[in-house]
């Protein structure tokens, strides 16, 4: 039988801020030029994004005006709003001790609504790019949801917003080797944990896009019943001829460092098409899932493909609600179309990461 995706859970942190009450803290912070200021509100203003939710409680309790909440979060804002620079190792001590409860949430949703009983995991996959410890996130996911000892454990680390993708396809080459296996894959981000206040204008398009959150699926090729499944029919990368410069995740004395430059959108409206056209050849998709780098990204997607306005109104309304989760949002779009779609739909799936990578997924949602 083909592996499918037959559920996704999803998780967020319970601190919510607006754009503009974010964008109005970053704007405010001591130092910055007028130039600067200028291009925080440019960037918050035209990223097409609503609300963001985010580990960082003291930091939207200084958006909203209300007093600081200490012990949920790293400090990140004082009582005056000012944005604080913790060291790397004080923002990795912070994902240890937030990332754990958020990846367990979305999978616990992800193996009650497949009706898959932890003791049914045979495989875990974590995904995660903005902290690392060891044991990590898949050693903590068999503890917090009492998975067997024997589950077999990887993690895709440090491979950017494209990563999840990744995820999927290693599970579902493991359920192509091993039919009865029932594989779980996690992928979360705590993006915020990194931001900072910068004149640089790379660093203020990352503040001005990023946010947390956790998704889940669970991926196999056994029946267990239920609603609605998305079947795996194929995979595919690609690298950019351009781009390795132009998104870089590296890691610095205060905090993860993102290189974010402008060339990215045009990059990938230059080469969108081609990445497309050789992974689909022939074959047409009804809907589409396109990571939201940034608005700009999925302009370009759609211009570059010469998609119909609406092609990309799931991603679109991600974004707009939670922002940019980096690995995670791919599977945000995907548990909407998984949700909400028709049977039968055949869904591309894209995702950009650090290169340029293109990560590509063909699927197809099956009714029960």
């Amino acid at each position: 039988m083909t592996a499918s995706i037959l559920s996704i859970g999803t998780a967020v942190p319970p601190a919510r801020v607006s754009q503009s009450a974010a964008r109005d803290v970053f704007a405010n912070q001591p130092g910055l030029s007028r130039i600067a200021q200028r291009l925080i509100r440019a960037a918050f203003d035209a990223s097409a994004i609503e609300h963001r939710n985010t580990v960082l409680s003291d930091l939207v309790a200084a958006a909203n005006g209300t007093a600081p909440v200490s012990g949920d979060g790293m400090p990140a804002a004082g009582a005056d709003a000012t944005i604080l620079v913790p060291s790397t190792g004080d923002r990795n001590a912070a994902y240890v001790r937030l990332a754990p409860p958020l990846f367990a949430e979305a999978s616990a949703q992800a193996l009650a609504e497949a009706s898959v009983a932890p003791s049914d995991v045979t495989h875990v996959v974590t995904v995660s790019c903005t902290g690392m410890f060891a044991p990590g996130p898949d050693f903590r996911l068999v503890k917090d949801l009492g998975l067997p000892l024997t589950v077999e454990r990887y993690h895709v680390g440090f491979m950017g917003c494209a990563a999840a993708l990744p995820g999927l396809r290693a599970a579902a080459r493991i359920c192509a080797a091993q039919p009865d296996a029932v594989v779980l894959v996690a992928a979360a981000e705590l993006c915020t944990l990194h931001i900072r206040s910068s004149e640089d204008p790379q660093q203020i398009v990352s503040a001005s896009v990023f946010a947390d959150g956790a998704a889940a699926a669970v991926v196999s090729a056994r029946d267990f019943g239920g609603g609605p499944r998305l079947a795996v029919e194929r995979f595919g990368t690609t690298l950019t001829s351009e781009g390795e410069t132009d998104m870089v995740w590296t890691i610095g004395d205060e905090g993860f460092d993102m290189v974010l430059t402008a060339e990215v959108p045009r990059i990938i409206g230059r080469e969108i098409r081609g990445a497309v056209d050789a992974f689909l050849a022939d074959d047409v998709p009804d809907v589409w899932a396109v990571h939201p780098g940034g608005r700009s990204v999925l302009d370009r997607v759609e211009a570059g493909l010469a998609l119909d306005p609406t092609a990309l109104d799931a991603s679109r309304a991600v974004l707009r609600r939670q922002g940019n989760m980096s690995s995670a949002t791919i599977l945000f779009i995907l548990r909407e179309l998984l949700q909400g779609g028709e049977d039968g739909e055949r869904i591309a799936a894209l995702a950009f990461g650090p290169g340029l990578t293109v990560e590509s997924a063909l699927l197809t949602r099956v009714a029960r």
